[in-house]
This record gives C-alpha cells, structure tokens and sequence, in this order.
C-alpha cells in the first residue's frame, strides 16, 4: 500500500488543538495563512509518498553498509535526497539570514511527521541536521555561522550530534573524549563516539558533527564538558573544502531496525587529532547540546506519532481487504472483511484515537516553542518556555510509547501475515522499537518531568495546565450533545485523576524522593492520556461548531474518552500506592 499523507488530520489538529487561526491573528505566525500551511503539507505529503515511500521497504531490506571507511545508503537514497534539498524542505524552519525560510516550528513539526511516516531512516538525516542548525544558530561565533550556516541550511551539508560512549551512555559524565586547544583558537578532538546517526555518509559533500568533549583542566561531572564543531573536511576562508579531518566512521551498528539510517561508531584523533572548534563558552557544553536534544526530544516524539500512522494505515487497509469468519450484512456462505468483527474495530478506533492525541501532543509542544521564540513579551515569552519544558517529555515519551504500541496493533490486525516481512507490517514494529530508547529513554524523560519539570515556577506552570485541560472537561460537559456519550464525565476524571497524582508528586519530591522516581513513569502516562483525551474532546468540540457533530473528531474523541480514559484513575492509584511495592525490593533481588 501506498502512504497516504494525513493532511486533513494535521490541518484539524493545528486548527482546533493548536489554535492556528488565533497565532496567525495575534500576528505571531507574520505573513503566514491557512492556505499556505495546508499547500506547504500537501506538497510534503505528496513528496512523501511519492518520492521517500517507495525507497522505505527497499531501504530496510538492504541497509546502509561500510567498507574501507565509506558507507553507502541503499540504492535511491542519493537522488532522493537531492530531491529533498533541491525542493528547499532542508531550509523550512531555518533562519533567513542564512538562507532558510523561518517558517513556524508546528508547521515544520507537520512536515516532519510525514518525512517519518513515509520512511523514517530517511528523515533521520534531516532532522539532526536541524538540531544541529539550532544549536550553532544559537551560540556560534558569527564566523562559524557564516561559514557552516547557509551550506547546513541547504542541506548541502548534513549535521550530526555526538554524545554517547562506549562507557557513558546517558549519564554524561563519564564522557572521556578530550579536545586540546591549540592557542590558534581551534582544538583538537581525540576520543571514540557511538550510536552516530548518519555520522558517515555518501549523500552530501561534508558532515558537520557535533562533538562533546572535556578540556585538559575541565571540571569533574556535567559541569567540564564543552560542544565542538567538527567537519568531515574543514573549511578553506573562500569556503571551498580542504583536507580531510582525523575523523572516520569505524563501523556500523547492526540494528532491530532503521536499517538504511547509518548508526555509526567515530573515531576521532586516530593521528594528530581532529580539528574542532568552540560552540559557545568552555565547559558549557551541555547547556548548548541540550539545545539540539530538545529539539531532538519533540522530533522522536514526532516520529512516534509517524509510525502509529503508518502502521494504522497498513492495517486498515488489511481489514477492508483480509476476509475471515461471518459478520452481519454478509450474505450466507460468503466471509466477511475482518473490519466487520468488533475487535478488529475495537483495535482500529484505539489506534487511530492513539495516534490523534499523541500528534496533538507534539503539535502544541511545537506550538509553545514557537511562542518562547517568537513573543516580544518577555514574561509570555517566559511562560511560554516554561510549557514547553513542561510538554516536552511527554511529547517524547507518551508519543513514542503510542508509536510501540500501535506497531504491535498494526501486527495483530495482520495475524500470521503480519509476522512475515513482506508484507511490511513487521518493519513498522522494528523501527518504532528504538524511539522510546534515543534522545534520553522514556523512563529518563518520565524522571525528568517529575524532577525538574513539575516544579517549574513553584508549581505555577503545571497547575496552570492542569485548569487548561479542566476547562475543556467543563466545555464539553456544557455542550450538552448527546454525541459526547460520556466523554465529558470521563475526562473530568482523568483530569481529576491527574490533580491527585500531581499533588502527591509535590509531597514525595520534598519527603521522599525515591517514591516519585518510582511513580514517575505511570505518571507521565496518566498525564499522556489526559492531556491527550482533552486534544481530541477540543478537536470535537470545534467539528461540532462547524457541523452535525457526528464526523470522525467526535467519533475518536468519545472512542477514546470511553475506552481508554477510564485507565486514569487506576494510573492515579499506581502512583499514590504504587511505589512502595518498587522500593522495597533489593537490587539483588532481582539480579540473582
């Protein structure tokens, strides 16, 4: 089957969840119209299922490969990107000072989701390379800016990030990797970096990495790292290329899945070290990366919602077509398209209400970026980072556990045939196992979300929140339509549900630390589903506006209220009495 571009899926979610025609109002979306959004979707969707699609099963099946220091992306992979950059997707959200468009991160957030959908080991490659724009565009000298800026931007240049080790996974303190300043204002980079997506590569001329790495006197811990620009061939002053840099591709992971995508391992400084140089201050690494993980985090979250929508596709159309058993309206002795039996559209409504609310999710995160950079006010600019702080891990997290969820989905409506590659469903499965591991594990972001990001501004920022979703229980149950069913009353209580777990976070963060680690993961999904189930009662409630209110936006919204809601008061349980039944259970064990 062919990919089809969910257009009308993405323009509802930024109309009614996302409020686009409020932002192009107030002015922050300048110059910027619905028309324009919808054309700029459809033609990435068109580029998506035309162009990237057909290369996405090819490109599972034969990899990316490394011999003698080169890796080679499947047939097709080139042209496509060419394709890709001449078409000018590489420079949509990139500032036009350097050539890019400065088109609105949600609209750029759209796109992104179709790059994924219709190949995912494709759309890796872009979407470092944006991460790595946002960080040099941020804190690099205005030489590095002229000089990597407009080449990156065009996608020219491809850009990677270089975090992990052998022996530091996510806790980068371990992180061995030297750079030596050489008193000329450069650096040079010795040290061994894993899991580089697309750190080596045929498509374009240079790669642009992003290094981090300790100075010689760094401090100990988090606080000593610095970031470093390091290119596969450095930068002559009249911009042409010159030498090749001490950096190579050693090898190439042999994955579960994103096969195509080249996970490298880098070694740098094999003979007299690598040429590198400072993105913003010494031993402020972290705090620039962090810039490019972010943006990194709401991707992966992206990419979650890609595959639930891609998997969600390939089993509708095999329950419209696979026949089996009997089902009413079938006339005797025929079989029935197994859509007619009221599991199969049990599983098919919970993967499309899934995949609904976790774009929703990213769509809005994308949204509260927009606003923290776009605002002239300083306190709404504020605020509107500090909710992006606060979405951020559940875009990532809660969009990339649907994205697992879905792909198994995706499998089960298939039967037997779905555990068989041909017909592609398996692919899907393997590709979305990896998501909830990069860009810091689900069970990091869920720690990461209960530590540092419920306390934000005292608490002010997630009780806030907490009153957006209350509101939209409240609307639906004035709606008083019938249609709603319960939906209205389910909500109250997931958002109910959510306030009690909430309040009990604040307590344990100050009395007993260990008991929210515990809760943090059921928390973060407690607050996935309500903060979900609310997006798509608002897309409900703007279809009713607009017409009978009996289309599909009601439809998943009440689906999703009725069936899946109803886990939010058990969630709310598994934090308050949950964590001891954790804590009291030694180590060992559970290692014996």
């Amino acid at each position: 089957m062919t990919y089809r571009p969910p257009v009308d899926d993405i323009m509802s979610t930024l109309k009614a969840a996302v409020d686009l025609d409020g932002l192009i109002e107030s002015g922050l979306y300048d110059g910027l119209d619905e028309d324009t959004v919808r054309a700029v979707v459809e033609e990435a969707g068109r580029f998506g299922s035309e162009v990237l699609d057909p290369l996405n099963f090819l490109g599972d099946q034969a990899g990316s490969q490394l011999a003698d220091g080169v890796v080679t992306t499947p047939d097709g992979w080139k042209e496509a990107y060419q394709k890709f950059t001449e078409a000018g997707w590489s420079a949509l959200p990139c500032p036009e000072a350097y050539g890019g468009q400065n088109l609105p991160g949600v609209v750029a957030m759209a796109v992104c989701e179709i790059w994924n959908s219709s190949n995912l080991s494709f759309g890796l490659c872009p979407l470092l390379t944006q991460g790595a724009i946002d960080a040099l565009a941020a804190h690099g000298s205005d030489a590095l800016k002229e000089t990597y800026l407009p080449k990156m931007i065009s996608g020219e240049w491809t850009g990677t990030m270089n975090l992990t080790e052998p022996q530091a996974g996510s806790d980068l303190r371990g992180i061995k990797t030297k750079a030596v300043p050489q008193g000329d204002g450069t650096y040079r980079i010795s040290g061994t970096k894993i899991f580089i997506t697309y750190g080596e590569h045929e498509l374009t001329e240079n790669i642009i990495h992003f290094v981090l790495a300790r100075l010689p006197d760094a401090p100990k811990g988090t606080r000593g790292i610095s970031l470093f620009l390091v290119p596969k061939f450095l930068v002559n002053d009249d911009g042409t290329l010159g030498p090749r840099n001490d950096v190579n591709c050693v090898g190439v992971e042999n994955k579960l899945g994103i096969h195509a995508s080249p996970t490298c391992v880098m070694s740098y400084g094999d003979g007299d070290g690598a040429i590198g140089y400072l993105i913003g201050e010494e031993n402020r690494g972290l705090n620039t990366m962090f810039i490019m993980m972010n943006q990194a985090r709401l991707a992966v979250g992206v990419q979650g919602v890609s595959i639930a929508e891609r998997a969600t596709q390939r089993a509708a159309d095999y329950a419209a077509e696979r026949r089996q058993g009997h089902g009413a309206g079938v006339a005797k002795g025929e079989m029935a398209p197994i859509v007619a039996h009221a599991d199969v559209r049990r599983t098919l409504l919970t993967m499309r209400s899934m995949t609904q609310a976790a774009r929703a999710i990213c769509l809005v995160t994308a949204r509260e970026l927009d606003k923290a950079e776009r605002l002239t006010d300083d306190k709404a600019r504020d605020g509107a980072a500090h909710m992006s702080a606060l979405l951020t891990p559940i875009a990532k997290a809660f969009s990339t556990d649907i994205g697992c969820e879905v792909a198994s989905m995706g499998l089960q409506i298939h039967g037997g045939m779905g555990f068989v590659e041909e017909t592609g469903a398996a692919q899907y499965y393997r590709d979305a196992r990896i998501l909830p591991i990069y860009e810091g594990t689900n069970g990091i972001q869920a720690i990461d979300l209960v530590t540092r990001k419920l306390p934000l501004e005292g608490g002010a920022v997630i009780k806030a929140y907490i009153a957006e979703l209350q509101q939209v229980a409240d609307d639906v149950t004035a709606s008083n339509q019938a249609e709603f069913g319960a939906t209205g009353q389910r909500l109250g209580e997931a958002v109910g549900a959510l306030q009690e777990a909430t309040e009990w976070m604040g307590k344990m963060l100050v009395s007993n630390p260990d008991a929210a680690l515990a809760s943090a993961t059921p928390y973060l999904r407690l607050f996935g589903l309500a903060a979900g189930g609310s997006y798509l009662a608002k897309g409900a409630l703007a279809a009713a506006r607009e017409a009978d209110g009996t289309g599909d936006a009601m439809m998943l919204a009440r689906f999703f209220a009725a069936n899946l809601l109803t886990a939010a008061p058990g969630l709310a349980q598994t934090v308050l009495t949950g964590a001891d039944a954790v804590l009291d259970v030694a180590p060992d064990r559970l290692t014996a």
